[in-house]
């Protein structure tokens, strides 16, 4: 269905597919009394914070964080940088897939994905379906700004890496949307402002109660 940017939606359907089978506890988020999904996901682009927003979710919520890069790189045993370099990036998007689909499937997970994760439409269609997705929304500028120095980045080592995060953030954005439960402007650097206006929207969507405002 239609959503409007930023505006929290409750999907049915994902609480229906993501109820605990018989016998499967919701682990340590015990504070959540009758609530069916508690598995979390952050989409957005490289530098817009996913991975240090989703560390302080898993721990404020009780729930385990898992990065999908990291996670790629203990199974491919090298940087990804150096997989890009020697295989590719349809090989890379192949592990990218697997990987995705195995953390997915896991209870009482925040998960952090990797920035073009949604360009495969299994992955979107597991995130979205599986998880409740947090789009965490940068600017090509704004990205810039922060990862100017980055050399770890495969995609970013390029002669203008502002227009590439232009044609990326062009291309990509739609994708992340279309993923999407929740839109975040994360413009601003500050992990405890960003962390604020996604509890909001979590407690605005009845997934978390004030209690864990605290």
């Amino acid at each position: 269905g239609s959503r409007f940017p930023g505006q929290p939606v409750r999907h049915r359907k994902l609480d229906r597919r993501a109820e605990p089978s018989s016998g499967q506890s919701c682990g340590p988020n015990r504070n959540l009394p009758g609530r069916k999904v508690v598995k979390y996901s952050l989409v957005g682009m490289p530098g817009s914070g996913k991975s240090t927003v989703g560390r302080h979710l898993a721990k404020h919520l009780g729930l385990q964080f898992f990065d999908s890069d990291t996670e790629i790189e203990q199974r491919i045993g090298m940087p990804i940088r150096d997989w890009f370099q020697q295989h590719g990036e349809d090989s890379f998007r192949d592990v990218e897939q697997d990987v995705i689909d195995e953390l997915t499937s896991r209870p009482d997970v925040v998960l952090a994905t990797g920035g073009g994760a949604v360009l495969r439409p299994s992955n979107r269609d597991a995130l979205h379906s599986r998880t409740h997705v947090i789009y965490l929304k940068s600017g090509p500028e704004e990205l810039f700004r922060r990862l100017r120095h980055d050399t770890q980045r495969p995609l970013l080592q390029v002669a203008d890496p502002l227009q590439k995060l232009r044609d990326l953030f062009k291309e990509r954005d739609p994708l992340y949307r279309r993923a999407a439960h929740f839109i975040v402007e994360a413009a601003r650097p500050s992990v405890p402002a960003l962390m604020d206006m996604v509890m909001m929207q979590l407690e605005l969507a009845g997934l978390v109660g004030g209690q864990d405002q605290a």
